[in-house]
């Protein structure tokens, strides 16, 4: 074990590994040399592994590697965490938004009653949930600036785990009985634990993902060979290795989410809002309990000091005397195919290179392929846009309809639900059958399938939308919208039932918008972290996730300029505007990054750098160095190096 700067052991043996169905190392068998290189040498590791020939990434099927148990436990800690997120966000909008129902301290409804607490409305309650959207998913890129510079994403995730208990107490407080009955102060109260409880959960986000991949990441580098049992040959790719994982990684997040947001929505139907703060926090000790458990099983990258510094002054001194007023102009210059190779070192003659110039060609190759992966973030509050629907919009909207005794906040349980239905799907039987018909879904593929996904679940919450005002025994006289006061238009008492002044619309009529949420969740949130962790430098992988994340705070942002919208009449406007800004975006993104996508390879086959930041001088540079040596043969050998990286 080596001893990193805060005095942590950094664990680098490899843990014992979770047998797996396929391939299994009983399945292997040796080989033998393959053909189709573009130089003559057998490619092969240290350790007898053989790497594979250009004709064999075209041709041969590419399958995972086995996974370590203490993959997943790193997956329970995340599952702990969203019980603790979803449980506590899931009944926020009725805190907010619905009134105390007759008779009722705690806010609990019972049966026939709508569950509710402050009374502030919808337009209230949507701005501070995606208020809440936009902080916790800011934090992240100063948890992952942290992280990387200063104290490394094991002990940065116990940080964030102490500033969200703190939030949550807060969030316990604001919901006592003593406190709604001053629904001011109790709104106060709420405010300000939002707050912390952002910052714990921005600074978690940051830094879990990318722990659980590099789990495996020091286990296998690179694509080997391998023959199973029947004969064939495959490639054991850690790419998609790492896809998997985050798969399955994705699951555990659905199974905390679906387990959270259900049992709450129930305990603040029938107990109270206090409940459903309470019994999260309570389920959120498990995270740092486990994390102390399993130290000294996980491989712990440490800081390297602050190198954000260094790759912003790449880009700005590439940029000297670039900069036009005209942003097309601009944009073009940031674009152009030599934008990052002329300022590599070996470019610029050693008299003239900036004192902060202490890193090698190949760290420039890393830095220059993050900021193609940020390029790929800077599309992705298009794709947050009809997400940010599933806990706000269309809560309320199934609130509207017939219930028949279900919370109106559970039923946008039906997107976990499909992710926990579909995602075994899909990594056991889709995926593989696309692979072994050699249709290979690059990261850029499947990200513009998630956008036209988020555009058809819009589509149908506008269809929705539609029948719920037509079909209202409060419809305005014309056009869309309702009468003021239903009940009392109808003559109705307040505990009077749903059925006699809600449309005759059952609320499970939403169960394909949620599913078409779900599939696009696949293609692409998964894929996004997937993409953050894969293409950042290995040194800013933590403030690169947080970029990832920081698309959905900017997403969040901007959805808020849709709040006027987001009541009635103007609800059906509201979907069908987000469908279309979504559909347009989808056609922009493969449009912009088909190029891209054909690069995908070579991207993932960079050299590592000598360049560790502030521990450059702690590193045996003359063992870095004959490591780049060998990467960059057996780069050449796959026919990696023969195509300009990044020019798109």
């Amino acid at each position: 074990m080596a001893t990193d700067a805060t005095g942590d052991k950094v664990a680098h043996d490899s843990p014992p590994t979770v047998e797996e169905k396929f391939p299994k190392d009983s399945d292997v068998a040796p080989i033998a040399s393959g053909s189709g290189s573009d130089v003559e040498d057998l490619l092969r590791g240290p350790n007898g592994e053989q790497y594979p020939t250009a004709e064999e990434l075209k041709t041969l099927r590419r399958v995972k590697g086995p996974i370590n148990w203490v993959i997943y436990t790193i997956a329970f800690i995340e599952l702990c965490e969203r019980f603790a997120y979803y449980g506590t966000t899931a009944v926020f909008v009725n805190f907010i938004a619905e009134p105390l129902p007759a008779g009722s301290t705690t806010g609990a409804g019972g049966t026939d009653l709508q569950a509710g607490a402050l009374d502030q409305g919808q337009r209230a309650s949507t701005g501070l949930v995606l208020f809440n959207s936009f902080w916790s998913y800011l934090m992240p890129l100063l948890g992952g600036w942290m992280a990387d510079t200063y104290w490394g994403k094991y002990k940065t995730i116990h940080v964030a785990v102490g500033m969200a208990m703190f939030g949550h107490i807060i969030l316990i407080i604001s919901a006592l009985p003593p406190v709604i009955a001053n629904p001011q102060g109790a709104l106060g109260c709420f405010s300000v634990g939002l707050i912390f409880f952002g910052i714990g959960v921005g600074f978690f986000k940051a830094n879990i993902s990318p722990m659980i991949a590099e789990q495996y990441e020091h286990q296998q580098p690179r694509a080997i060979i391998n023959v199973l049992k029947s004969g064939e040959r495959v490639v054991v790719d850690p790419v998609l290795t790492i896809s998997v994982i985050y798969m399955r990684y994705y699951f555990f997040i659905n199974v905390g989410s679906l387990v959270g947001s259900i049992s709450m929505v129930y305990a603040e139907k029938y107990v109270g809002f206090w409940l459903s703060f309470t019994l999260p926090t309570g389920l959120f000790i498990f995270c740092p309990l486990v994390l102390i458990a399993f130290k000294s099983r996980y491989v712990r990258s440490p800081p390297t000091g602050s190198v954000l510094g260094k790759a912003l002054a790449i880009i700005g001194l590439s940029m000297k005397g670039r900069w036009s007023l005209n942003p097309i102009t601009t944009i073009k210059n940031l674009r152009a195919p030599d934008f990052f190779e002329r300022v590599k070192p070996s470019n610029i003659p050693e008299s003239e290179r900036p004192a902060w110039m202490t890193f090698d060609d190949h760290w420039v190759d890393e830095v220059r392929r993050g900021y193609k992966a940020c390029s790929v973030f800077v599309w992705y509050p298009i794709y947050w846009l009809s997400y940010n629907m599933l806990n706000s919009n269309l809560v309320s909207q199934a609130a509207t309809m017939k219930l028949g005794g279900v919370p109106n906040d559970v039923v946008n349980n039906l997107d976990p639900i499909a992710l926990l239905i579909f995602i075994p799907i899909c990594d056991k039987l889709i995926y593989p059958a696309l692979r072994r018909a050699h249709i290979n879904l690059t990261p850029i593929k499947k990200i513009t399938g998630g956008l036209i996904l988020g555009t058809l679940s819009m589509v149908v919450a506008a269809i929705i939308q539609h029948y719920i005002y037509m079909q209202s025994p409060c419809r305005s006289i014309s056009g869309y919208g309702y009468v003021d006061d239903c009940r009392a238009h109808l003559g109705l008492p307040a505990d009077a039932p749903e059925s006699a002044f809600k449309p005759p619309l059952t609320v499970w009529i939403q169960t394909p918008s949620y599913v078409l949420i779900a599939f696009a969740e696949i293609c692409a949130s998964i894929t996004g972290l997937e993409y953050a962790f894969t293409k950042a430098p290995k040194n800013m992988r933590g403030f690169i996730t947080g970029v990832f994340w920081f698309s959905q705070a900017f997403s969040a942002a901007i959805t808020q300029a849709f709040t006027p919208l987001a009541s009635d009449p103007y609800l059906v406007w509201l979907y069908m505007t987000i469908a279309l800004i979504t559909a347009l975006g989808a056609v922009g993104f493969w449009f912009n990054f088909a190029k891209l996508d054909r690069e995908e390879e070579a991207l993932n086959a960079l050299p590592d750098s000598v360049f560790k930041g502030s521990r450059t001088n702690d590193a045996d540079l003359a063992v870095i160095e004959a490591q780049q040596a060998e990467q960059e043969k057996i780069r050449h050998a796959q026919g990696l190096d023969k195509n300009p990286v990044l020019n798109a």
